[in-house]
């Protein structure tokens, strides 16, 4: 019997070329777990992660592993998410914030702690967010802070990794701006200002797990988070409230739903509204966003409470 075929599509440059130290350890670890393995290693053209999986799936490879940050993951998720047959997906997360990583509970910047997790032999089918002709599998969000991304130099994530996100986000709160939106979901219609909304998949959002704490992973639904206001001292409350486990979702500066399709439409001509995609720019709004549920196989790592919980 032929073994089976997986491919590592990972960024040589994250988490400090972590995975190219521990490459030929993590080989034999999927070897291992019945694959015959080789590994890509992605190159400064763009989507050469989103290309390398697709061109992998396509010839039948039956799990592909993405390794490096959250942007890699996306790059694989969306490089198999369009076809009609879809090889299982395992992670190896060495980013800065791996949300996605947190929420399956994979070792995080422990690349063959996070490869050793195939050997349990547990998986999950996952939803995927569809935002206009892209897609996302942990968060699409849009205001101030959600410009945090593309704000931090990729040399400062490198260096100080999550405090770089802090100081930078200390320095963009009082300079936020309120956007005025229409958002159309499955029980209504907002109109009104917002300083940032969310649309979450999983319950870990910026490396905090309490922000979406009825969270499920494959329930086919996005939480939708909309912050009303722009006073610094109502989302230093926001902010408290999250950290004190999820009392935020009553808060009356915040919107807190649940829907399975969103769009959203700036108000205002002048307002442009970027809307960001796992830590990446996914284009402006207007944006319909659709949940496709348990579209992926993933690898997990969840004990039999957490799949209780989230699943």
């Amino acid at each position: 019997m032929a073994l089976k075929r997986a491919r590592i599509i990972y960024n040589p440059t994250s988490g400090r070329e972590a995975v190219r130290r521990d490459l030929v350890d993590i080989l034999a670890v999927y070897e291992q777990a019945g694959y015959e393995t080789s590994a890509f290693a992605t190159t400064p053209e763009p989507l050469s992660a989103q290309n390398e999986a697709r061109r992998a799936a396509e010839d039948g490879f039956e799990l592909l592993i993405a390794a490096g940050g959250d942007g890699t993951i996306n790059e694989v998720v969306s490089g198999i998410t369009p076809l009609e047959k879809r090889p299982k997906l395992a992670i190896i997360p060495c980013g800065t914030t791996n949300d996605f990583a947190r929420a399956l509970h994979i070792p995080r910047n422990e690349p063959l702690e996070a490869a050793k997790v195939i050997l349990n032999g547990q998986s999950a089918f996952l939803d995927v967010g569809q935002a206009g002709a892209n897609y996302f599998i942990n968060i699409a969000a849009g205001g101030s802070l959600s410009e945090l991304t593309y704000k931090v130099p990729s040399k400062l994530k490198s260096m100080y990794g999550y405090l770089a996100y802090v100081v930078k986000g200390a320095e963009l709160i009082p300079r936020m701006k309120p956007m005025h939106l229409r958002i159309t979901h499955d029980h209504g219609i907002y109109e009104g200002a917002a300083s940032m909304f969310f649309l979450a998949l999983t319950n870990s959002v910026g490396g905090f797990e309490t922000i979406v704490p009825d969270a499920k992973l494959d329930d086919g639904i996005f939480t939708v988070l909309v912050v009303k206001t722009t006073k610094i001292p109502e989302i230093m409350t926001l902010m408290t409230e999250v950290l004190k486990g999820g009392q935020h979702i009553d808060n009356p500066n915040l919107l807190y739903l649940k829907s399975k399709d969103v769009t959203i439409e700036p108000l205002k001509t002048e307002d442009q509204v970027m809307v960001n995609l796992d830590g990446e720019y996914g284009g402006d709004a207007p944006m319909h966003f659709h949940n496709i549920q348990q579209h992926i196989e993933f690898v997990t790592n969840l004990t039999e409470e957490e799949r209780q919980r989230l699943l």
